[in-house]
């Protein structure tokens, strides 16, 4: 990576997210594909979709790296954007994006694995998405070839109960 800022919270997650694809001038229906692991991604893939879903592009789940499975992602009114839509064809996908839970320990993919995939959709724009550093604990950053890295640390947690 060659630029570095310091943001905080959700929106200095979600806005330079936007930012990027919107820099991209994508058209109308280009594809952004999500790869992450089912129940905790998800929900993250879901919120980036929403920073995004004005710009009238397609965009899909992928369970780990199994495009055989991949589902629209569509704006479910009173719900928000969901995972849970019709099965799609991940066809010459504009943008793929990397969630960092796929760079867990005793997660079933390697980031070799990850780097073959932007290899075989060359042209696409590979941005990654993280928490606490895992892109670089696991040592992807110099494998898999990011053009857009979001690191999010969510430290300090605080956990407040009432006493009975």
């Amino acid at each position: 990576m060659t630029e570095q800022e310091a943001l905080r919270g959700i929106p200095g997650i979600l806005r330079p997210f936007k930012e990027y694809i919107k820099s991209l001038n994508l058209s109308e229906g280009d594809l952004i594909v999500y790869y992450g692991c089912v129940g905790t991604c998800t929900p993250f893939a879901e919120l980036l979709a929403v920073a995004i879903r004005g710009l009238h592009l397609r965009q899909a789940f992928v369970p780990l790296l199994d495009e055989a499975k991949a589902h629209a992602i569509h704006d479910v009114p009173d719900v928000g954007m969901q995972a849970a839509g019709e099965p799609v064809s991940v066809t010459s996908p504009r943008v793929l994006v990397i969630m960092g839970g796929l760079a867990m320990p005793l997660m079933p993919v390697t980031k070799e694995q990850v780097r073959d995939l932007a290899a075989r959709h060359s042209g696409a724009k590979v941005v990654g998405v993280c928490f606490q550093d895992m892109f670089a604990r696991a040592g992807w950053t110099g494998v898999v070839p990011f053009d857009l890295a979001i690191n999010a640390m969510i430290d300090p947690v605080t956990v407040k109960r009432q006493e009975k």
